[in-house]
């Protein structure tokens, strides 16, 4: 793992992760220290779950306090934590130069799933998201998508575990920014949380979202791993969607449509539609017959997301009579469907609502 340069700050110690391995290793050289020290340096952070350096008691007291004189052990801090009564955490991190991005953790019995962002901001305009509000800043490095899921693999389990520290999961990549826009470093921080050294989080138990890229979608399925593929799609027809997604416009459904199919074809694996339901802009019955007919044949499976409030957008969620109609419209035109439950409303757990709050 090369971590890609972040901007110089005064008096920064770097996060471990932040560390190219030649660099690292040179610096242990230079100390009288074994290289093979890196790669144990990287396991005490990703698989053992260590907070400090003192944890990591494999390592002489001296090695110790000079790690903790040169490096901080995560570039990222925890600028806020919020948990709501249902087991779901949200973290609001401060990255190296100032910037804010969100994660979450989602616990469900045994299921611990971790919700990361790609970006500072995003670029889509999806107009119902808070994430797209100002734009996108810039992409995450592959360390501070690691340090995500690092963080929310190291918080509490909702049930209880001998084993230290509890793992995640499962990963979906939904949280702030369009994950195919930045798909290099993403790739490279997954590799990495499937590794047995890493994370081991199989490829089976990852989602990658995206508003729609056809070509990165594509090279996606070329990829032969197993990931799971999510596309944002919110409207059946280029009209509506173009209004609701503006990068709709210069793509359009169809060659989005094409590029999920070839996704299924590669790789065989079934792809999720997911829809947000606007109450009184997209959660009509006509809608839903619209967006029946265009998915069938496909093996397609749609997701629907009643919106959550975002203080500031005119939008609503949809009424309780109208998730019905729509739910039971799809089903009977043989499209299989699931509503998302609702989770961490209390703590703004819907993507870019903290970091909007900390932001204004």
């Amino acid at each position: 793992m090369e971590p890609q340069p972040l901007p110089l700050i005064a008096d920064r110690k770097p996060g471990l992760l932040e560390v190219p391995t030649s660099k690292l290793r040179a610096w242990l050289l230079e100390r009288g220290q074994k290289p093979w020290h890196t790669q144990g340096l990287q396991r005490w952070i990703l698989a053992q779950g260590a907070e400090s350096f003192q944890q990591m008691t494999d390592l002489s007291k001296q090695l110790r306090a000079e790690l903790e004189e040169s490096f901080a052990l995560f570039g990222s801090k925890v600028e806020r934590h919020l948990e709501a009564d249902d087991g779901t955490h949200k973290l609001l991190l401060k990255l190296a130069d100032g910037h804010l991005i969100e994660c979450v953790l989602i616990q469900e019995d045994d299921r611990r799933t971790a919700c990361i962002s790609t970006q500072v901001g995003c670029g889509m305009g999806c107009v119902f998201c808070a994430s797209g509000i100002g734009g996108v800043e810039r992409n995450l490095t592959v360390a501070e998508i690691l340090e995500q899921l690092v963080r929310l693999r190291n918080l509490p389990p909702l049930v209880p575990s001998d084993v230290k520290p509890a793992r995640l999961t499962h990963i979906v990549v939904m949280g702030m920014g369009e994950p195919l826009a930045n798909l290099d470093a993403l790739l490279e921080a997954l590799e990495v949380a499937g590794s047995p050294l890493g994370l081991g989080i199989g490829a089976r138990h990852i989602t990658i979202s995206t508003v729609g890229l056809p070509a990165k979608i594509r090279r996606l399925a070329d990829l032969g791993k197993q990931y799971h593929l999510a596309v944002s799609l919110h409207a059946p027809d280029n009209s509506l969607r173009t209004k609701i997604v503006p990068t709709n416009e210069p793509i359009g459904l169809e060659k989005i449509l094409e590029a999920a199919d070839y996704f299924y074809r590669t790789t065989g694996r079934q792809v999720t539609f997911e829809y947000v339901l606007l109450g009184g802009l997209n959660d009509h019955v006509g809608e839903a017959k619209a967006l029946g007919r265009l998915l069938k044949g496909r093996g397609a499976h749609v997701n629907l997301i009643p919106f959550n409030e975002v203080e500031g957008l005119p939008y609503r969620r949809p009424t309780a009579e109208s998730l019905d109609a729509f739910v039971a419209t799809l089903k009977h035109g043989g499209i299989s469907v699931k509503v998302r439950k609702r989770k961490g409303s209390q703590i703004d757990a819907a993507c870019g609502q903290l970091r909007r709050r900390a932001l204004t």
